[in-house]
This record gives structure tokens, sequence and C-alpha cells, in this order.
């Protein structure tokens, strides 16, 4: 099915959840944050929240420094 991520057109796998998404991203383990469809998504309901087809999202991630 065809999403959005940062603006970019990307095709993922049908019934793919937040958490596969991010494993498929190659973002396990990063500090980041996830909006779909302009709502920001806790990390904790990853993997129960489904991409559906046309879903707009948008991913940062945390940079630390001093």
């Amino acid at each position: 099915m065809q999403i959005q991520i940062n603006g970019e057109p990307r095709t993922v796998e049908d019934n793919c959840s937040a958490a596969d998404l991010i494993k498929h991203l190659g973002l396990e383990g990063r500090r980041i944050a996830m909006e779909i469809n302009g709502e920001i998504q806790p990390r904790s309901g990853y993997t129960e929240r489904r991409i559906a087809a046309g879903d707009c999202i948008e991913i940062v991630h945390a940079i630390g420094g001093g």
C-alpha cells in the first residue's frame, strides 16, 4: 500500500503496524517521535497502531548535544 513518510511516497506491506514500519526503516532503538495524519503516536501504542493506505507519517529523530 502507498503511504507518505516525511513527504516522500513509500510502499509498505498491508496491515503494517507502526512498530513494523520502524523496523522496516531501521529505526529500532532510536529516539524518535512519530506523527500519523497530524496525531502524535505514543511509543507504547506502536504495536497496536495499524498503518492505512494514504496515511501521512512524519518521523523525527531526537538529537543530543551540548
